[in-house]
């Protein structure tokens, strides 16, 4: 029995000296885990960083790249947006100088109404108070006429006394004349009018070609004259 016990005792020894073995096999094998671990973490590390770096890098790019499309947009808008204003502009002064037009136009046929007027005006003379009443009526209708053609921006103009300027005027006649300078006009034979600024008609003026040469030719002989019967200058020829 005692051997036995002691073959037990024996046993129980061996299996303490191979759960010491295998404690300290368990220890050795977690070092070296934890050394392994170390550098593997330390590499995740260094990957992490790169992918952080070439994350950022990608971005700056990406960023650089939706500024220079933004300046783009922000160009060909600018530049829509000015032909627009430019086409609107254009399509506003069209429509403005159609209207001028078709205005012009309607009043240009109106003009030659206006002349009858203004000449039977100047021709008619009434008498008894019937054509005096007649008379009445028909100023009364170019009165409204007139005041018509001045709502709708017609002026006349002023002609006689004028420089003549072949933008305003039509020259018809052309006459020597001793009260008028040259080019200057001396008579309105048919009234020319303005619209809104602009010439609606042109005015045909006779215009003065200045003092007739057999005038000046009188009044340089009568200077003459004058002169050799000058008592200072005979005075001065005595002496």
């Amino acid at each position: 029995m005692i051997e036995h016990e002691s073959d037990n005792v024996d046993k129980q020894d061996g299996s303490i000296s191979e759960e010491g073995n295998i404690s300290d096999d368990s220890s050795i094998s977690q070092d070296q885990i934890n050394q392994d671990k170390e550098p593997s973490e330390e590499h995740n590390e260094e990957i992490n960083a790169e992918d952080l770096k070439n994350t950022i890098s990608n971005n700056d790019a990406r960023l650089e790249q939706l500024e220079k499309e933004h300046e783009t947009l922000k160009s060909q808008y600018v530049r829509i947006a000015a032909d627009f204003d430019n086409f609107r502009k254009r399509q506003t002064r069209d429509q403005d100088d159609l209207k001028i037009q078709l205005v012009s136009k309607a009043l240009s046929a109106i003009l030659p109404i206006v002349d009858n007027f203004e000449r039977a005006r100047q021709q008619l003379k009434p008498e008894n108070e019937e054509a005096q009443t007649l008379h009445r009526s028909y100023q009364g209708l170019y009165k409204q006429l007139v005041e018509v053609l001045k709502q709708q921006g017609v002026a006349p103009m002023r002609v006689v006394g004028q420089q003549f300027d072949p933008n305003l005027h039509e020259a018809v006649l052309r006459e020597q004349n001793d009260e008028f300078n040259e080019d200057i006009i001396i008579e309105e034979l048919q009234r020319g009018y303005h619209l809104e600024g602009k010439v609606l008609r042109h005015a045909l003026v006779k215009v003065s070609m200045g003092p007739g040469q057999q005038n000046s030719q009188e009044a340089e002989e009568k200077d003459k004259v004058e002169e050799d019967i000058d008592p200072e200058n005979s005075i001065s020829e005595d002496n």
